[in-house]
């Protein structure tokens, strides 16, 4: 059987998003885990911009954002209606999350990597964020209402990445309905 590959990374949140969407779908393929230090050629042919995921169809065509593999796989089959719940409502936080706080996100985990970051600032920029999604899950378990949608599946790997660097600073923000999503979805 000739299966889409995915080439993906465990830990990357991109990819994970991906992955999510690909289940949530049921589509079967081929995972290819990359060593970011030693990344194959077969991946590196496919795609030249070297990120993670990257999806590879048996056709050829390659899809190299997360976004557009998890809309690519959810158009075909979407069992949970993850893309059905208030689509620019949805979009509006992906963007968010992708925008401003993967800036500060970076920044706070990796400040070593960005001259003059300021780990405590970005802390304090991201947590705007997650209290902005605090507020969403405060009369509903999930970003949009009572149900998963994309937002939740997109933005949650980021949201765990955060947590991941200092739960204990994590868990000080004091915000209980973020991290009850959170859990569930850990």
């Amino acid at each position: 059987m000739n299966l889409p590959v995915l080439y993906s990374f465990r830990r990357c949140p991109y990819a994970m998003r991906a992955r999510l969407a690909l289940r949530s779908a049921g589509l079967v393929c081929e995972l290819r885990e990359v060593v970011l230090r030693d990344k194959p050629q077969a991946f590196l042919e496919a795609s030249p911009k070297a990120t993670v995921p990257v999806l590879v169809e048996p056709d050829g065509t390659v899809v190299e954002e997360s976004l557009d593999i998890m809309h690519m796989a959810l158009g075909r089959n979407d069992p949970e209606g993850l893309l059905g719940r208030d689509r620019p409502a949805a979009d509006a936080l992906v963007a968010g999350c992708d925008g401003d706080f993967k800036h500060h996100l970076d920044r706070y985990k990796y400040a070593t990597r960005y001259a003059d970051a300021d780990p405590e600032d970005h802390f304090r920029q991201a947590a705007g964020y997650l209290g902005m999604l605090d507020g969403h899950l405060s009369g509903a378990p999930y970003l949009l209402g009572n149900a998963p949608s994309i937002a939740d599946i997109a933005i949650a790997p980021f949201v765990r990445q955060f947590a991941n660097n200092d739960r204990a600073a994590f868990d000080g923000l004091g915000l209980r309905h973020l991290s009850r999503w959170l859990d569930g979805f850990l």
